[in-house]
């Protein structure tokens, strides 16, 4: 591939050459246009108001947004728009656990008792449908890995009706969609989650998404310190990821991209996820940092904390992740039985396994003939991948999450790796 250039869309600012008053020149947007022909034509459609993506090989970064940061605005979007990324905070979260494995504060096969006194002694529903007073003694404790691999015994419910998803709603774990945020702090939070049944047996099927939320308490409790003041203290900052919180300030909103809609494919009903400007959920410190989905942040933030994941866990030098915890982090650890007990998307597992807090592409599919990438998505419509066989990094930001679901997102991935394959 040739040398990608940062180039600017419309209205889209950059630094480098740009900030210095030198044109640039687009040597990397001849090849990438089909990735914003994909683009514009979801805005275009009115899918999303606009998006900024991202596409690094080593130093190279080709930097390109089309649209607005609004349903109804004239903002356009710019480089340096931030973006709530829910799930992409997954892998950051994962980050601070291993950090404190290689400190000898977290084991990854002791119970979590240790820490998380609150998970000890688990019952387990006798049936995943069944009343939650209905259970049978769990046949072993959740260890630390079960958190990392998602197989703890809990996770998202697809049945809203059912009496562990109504329990769930009532204690206010917010379990699943990020906003509204839980009014508990971390540990009024662990004390409710405790006082429920586990849906499954520990280690049984892979659930998506409590184990993370579950990780931001265990950091804070053996770090010693709030979850969302470590990972400032111990990956934002030493990342330079200047504009990566778990909130906006109010310094900042005027870059804060707008909340789209969320479409059911069902009904077409259509569903404001967040409130925009000062009156988002993200606009204020939230009373329990989710480590699932409780990061704002932009393409160039992002592209650091991926950057070091690809260098092996060394940012400009320094090392902040051991070679071993990222390959423990970006490997699949599960097994056949797991994946095929698990309700997730269907299909999903055929071409894809789990590492810690993100996907791991086993096999061949409509992306890539060559496995071996990784990287997760953001409800909100946001996606990332690391792809170390081609030292690819891809960011991609909008805040419509009807793009991730509609198939822009695989055309668009499809369109970036064509243009990787054949430069």
């Amino acid at each position: 591939m040739g040398a990608l250039i940062s180039v600017a869309a419309p209205g889209c600012a950059l630094g480098g050459a740009e900030e210095e008053g030198q044109p640039g020149q687009d040597a990397g947007a001849g090849a990438l246009a089909p990735a914003r022909e994909v683009m514009a034509a979801e805005v275009a459609a009115g899918q999303m108001p606009g998006a900024v993506w991202l596409v690094a090989r080593g130093d190279d970064v080709h930097v390109d947004a089309v649209g607005v940061t609004e349903l109804g605005g004239s903002a356009p979007m710019r480089r340096d728009t931030i973006f709530r990324i829910a799930s992409m905070t997954k892998a950051v979260t994962a980050t601070a656990v291993m950090m404190l494995v290689e400190e000898g504060k977290l084991d990854l096969d002791s119970p979590v008792d240790r820490w998380l006194p609150e998970l000890a002694n688990r019952k387990v529903l006798a049936r995943i449908d069944g009343p939650i007073d209905e259970t049978v003694p769990a046949e072993r404790p959740i260890t630390v890995r079960d958190l990392m691999t998602f197989t703890m015994g809990f996770g998202i419910s697809f049945d809203a009706s059912s009496p562990i998803q109504r329990a769930i709603d009532e204690l206010g774990l917010v379990n699943a969609q990020p906003v509204p945020m839980t009014p508990h702090g971390p540990d009024e939070w662990i004390r409710r989650l405790g006082t429920l049944p586990l849906m499954h047996q520990p280690g049984a099927q892979w659930m998506y998404n409590t184990g993370s939320l579950v990780q931001g308490v265990l950091v804070g409790r053996a770090a010693d310190q709030g979850f969302d003041a470590f990972v400032r203290e111990r990956i934002l900052a030493p990342l330079g990821m200047r504009d990566t919180d778990f909130h906006v300030p109010a310094d900042k909103l005027a870059r804060f991209a707008g909340c789209g809609y969320f479409t059911d494919e069902q009904t077409g009903e259509k569903t404001r996820m967040d409130r925009d400007g000062a009156e988002s959920a993200y606009a204020s410190p939230p009373a329990f940092p989710s480590g699932a989905a409780g990061l704002v942040s932009t393409v160039d933030d992002y592209l650091l904390f991926a950057r070091m994941l690809m260098n092996g866990g060394v940012h400009e030098g320094r090392r902040l992740l051991s070679a071993a915890s990222v390959r423990e982090m970006t490997a699949d650890h599960l097994t056949p039985a797991q994946k095929a007990a698990s309700s997730f998307f269907p299909g999903f597992f055929e071409t894809h396994g789990w590492g810690y807090g993100m996907a791991v592409v086993t096999a061949p599919d409509a992306v890539s003939e060559v496995p071996g990438r990784y990287g997760w998505d953001g409800g909100f419509g946001t996606s990332w991948i690391n792809d170390p066989g081609r030292e690819l990094i891809g960011i991609v930001m909008t805040q419509s999450a009807g793009f991730l679901f509609s198939g822009a997102l695989e055309r668009f991935w499809r369109s970036v790796y064509v243009a990787t394959e054949s430069a």
